[in-house]
């Protein structure tokens, strides 16, 4: 495998993404690279109805317009009392422009007019597009899950988006507040790249 085909770009601009990625994929024997390293935008637009025609989407673009194996993703957070929103609008749930903060406040003021406990679960699905000596792409799905709740009030530091609020009752913490090695063992995301990661090892390998 030649050094170029050695190099994995990741499709996000995301830095809260960026840094677990790195730190959920070491020692995979390829430059882990991003859309900005190589003079790329990622900003494709989430069209898709699932998280994994969102994955692929991005997956694609990236792929076509590097000529690199590519790795997308698209994750949500699903709470049971409100019917599975805010789902694949996660990021978009407090409108164009709001923070992470701003959507966390939205989730909390719409969860409060029910009972606890808010059940919830976080998912996410990764699709790796690897471009083909003959043209076209091959895709492939991985996908990963957290259950957990809704806490009331946010806590933690190690984490992004709706880390603060999501609360593990088996380890007394919210996703935020816990080790990062200890998350990415247990976290949407981390599930979702440990079904990958055999895959992508030999891929780089290029067995």
């Amino acid at each position: 495998m030649s050094d170029n085909q050695r190099r994995l770009v990741l499709a996000t601009h995301n830095s809260g993404k960026r840094r677990e990625f790195l730190a959920l994929l070491p020692n995979l024997g390829a430059e882990l690279v991003l859309p900005d390293d190589l003079g790329l935008h990622a900003d494709v637009p989430e069209t898709g109805d699932t998280y994994a025609a969102n994955a692929r989407l991005k997956a694609q673009a990236l792929a076509e317009a590097s000529g690199l194996v590519a790795l997308g993703d698209d994750s949500g957070i699903e709470v049971e009392c409100l019917g599975g929103a805010p789902g694949l609008y996660s990021a978009r749930y407090a409108g164009h422009g709001a923070s992470d903060a701003d959507r966390r406040r939205k989730l909390l003021h719409e969860v409060r007019q029910f009972p606890r406990p808010w059940l919830a679960r976080f998912v996410c699905v990764i699709c790796v597009a690897v471009p083909q000596a003959g043209g076209g792409l091959s895709l492939t799905e991985f996908e990963g899950e957290c259950r957990g709740e809704i806490s009331p009030v946010a806590r933690g530091s190690n984490g992004f988006g709706y880390d603060p609020i999501f609360w593990l009752p088996d380890r007394g913490a919210t996703m935020a507040e816990l080790p990062e090695d200890v998350k990415n063992t247990l976290s949407h995301r981390g599930r979702a790249v440990q079904a990958a990661e055999s895959y992508l090892r030999a891929l780089m390998a290029g067995k």
